[in-house]
């Protein structure tokens, strides 16, 4: 049974060992990243956490999703699309949410009701 909860209260670093599979450049301070989002929800399976999703936002008008991490083993059981509708739920009515994916998960969010727009990016990997 996944329970969601909301900020980073209680997460330590070592909860966010198994996170971020396949990055050629992990964040070396995991659990900053989530202490730095203005939005937080959280995957528990019992004590364990499995997944997480962070935004950030204005507070006023426009927010990005930023993350969506589910441990691999824990992958195609719904968790990431409840992380994404509990961290709507969680940012509210602004005008705008962005999110940037690579190509192979933009079917996700498009069941999502995410639409696909032109946009750039930059990524500093050996950061």
């Amino acid at each position: 049974m996944i329970e969601y909860r909301t900020g980073p209260a209680g997460v330590a670093s070592g909860d966010l060992a198994g996170f971020f599979v396949g990055w050629p450049t992990p964040p070396p301070d995991r659990l900053a990243v989530l202490r730095g989002a203005a939005h937080v929800v959280l995957a528990h399976e019992g004590p364990d956490l499995v997944g997480f999703a962070t935004a950030l936002s204005d507070g006023v008008l426009m927010a990005s999703v930023s993350l969506v991490e589910v441990l691999p083993a824990h992958q195609g059981r719904g968790i990431g699309a409840g992380l994404v509708t509990r961290l709507l739920d969680e940012i509210g009515p602004l005008y705008g949410i962005d999110v940037c994916c690579d190509a192979d998960t933009v079917g996700f969010y498009q069941r999502l009701g995410f639409q696909s727009v032109a946009g750039l990016v930059l990524r500093r990997r050996a950061r």
